[in-house]
């Protein structure tokens, strides 16, 4: 009788703490710090169907793919460049087969509203003397918008003389937040920041030939913590992919690329 009850409570256990796993079942993406607002309108729209939750956290890729390397428990990582991505498949980190070019942008040099200033992209034109004050961009040594931004800006020729007003930010949504607040003069930030802000103005978009394409890849993370949240990653890896999904994405600025 006494083993009986024995067995039986374990069950009960059992029973109770799978219904607990199943309630606390989440996906843990780190995204490039551009995809905010996109990818959390995306995810409210995966947890309204009850599958899972999805917890985000969104900062520089550079710092996010550290953040991986050193065992944050990641289960999926969207970088805005593929240099991050590559840094973290050269040690093992994704699972290189679930890796895709997911999302596309563009490059856009901003004002605060109201003070925009003319802009002609031509390799004969003087940014330097077209405005005073400061250029708001992500740091142009490890920030993906901030090293597309000197490719962009050695391209035409602009670099040598605007290179010592240059504010290289935390993220690109730093970037912005300074543009915005008219701390610094001009920025550049994707096409996607510049349109949910209606503190900004674009003056111009950079041709793509001046910079390396834009592309944001994706990637199951081979270091989660929680082995349980491994088919819950592919499933939302999956969603993200979806005619739903991508429509979300669409809707704010970015291209597709799978």
């Amino acid at each position: 009788m006494m083993a009986s009850s024995v067995k039986y409570a374990l069950i009960t256990w059992s029973i109770i703490l799978s219904s607990v796993a199943m309630a606390d079942d989440k996906v843990t993406v780190f995204a490039a710090a551009s995809l905010t607002n996109a990818l959390t309108e995306v995810s409210a729209s995966y947890e309204a169907s009850g599958t899972a939750k999805v917890r985000s956290a969104f900062a520089s890729s550079s710092v996010l793919a550290k953040q991986i390397e050193n065992g944050a428990p990641a289960d999926i990582f969207i970088s805005a460049d593929n240099k991050w991505m590559n840094y973290l498949q050269e040690k093992k980190l994704i699972n290189s087969a679930s890796r895709k070019d997911f999302l596309g942008n563009k490059l856009v040099l901003i004002a605060p509203k109201g003070r925009s200033f003319n802009v002609k992209l031509d390799k004969s034109f003087d940014l330097a003397k077209a405005f005073e004050g400061r250029l708001c961009t992500g740091d142009i040594d490890a920030v993906p918008a901030g090293i597309y931004a000197k490719q962009s800006l050695s391209y035409l020729n602009w670099w040598d003389g605007i290179k010592t007003r240059i504010v290289g930010a935390q993220d690109v949504r730093a970037a912005l937040a300074f543009v915005e607040r008219g701390e610094c003069a001009a920025g550049i930030v994707y096409e996607t920041d510049a349109k949910i802000s209606a503190k900004v103005e674009v003056l111009a978009t950079f041709p793509q030939e001046s910079h390396v394409s834009i592309v944001y890849p994706i990637a199951l993370v081979t270091n989660a913590n929680l082995a349980n949240t491994n088919k819950l990653a592919s499933d939302y890896l999956n969603y993200l992919q979806s005619p739903s999904a991508t429509a979300i994405f669409k809707k704010y600025g970015f291209s597709i690329q799978h």
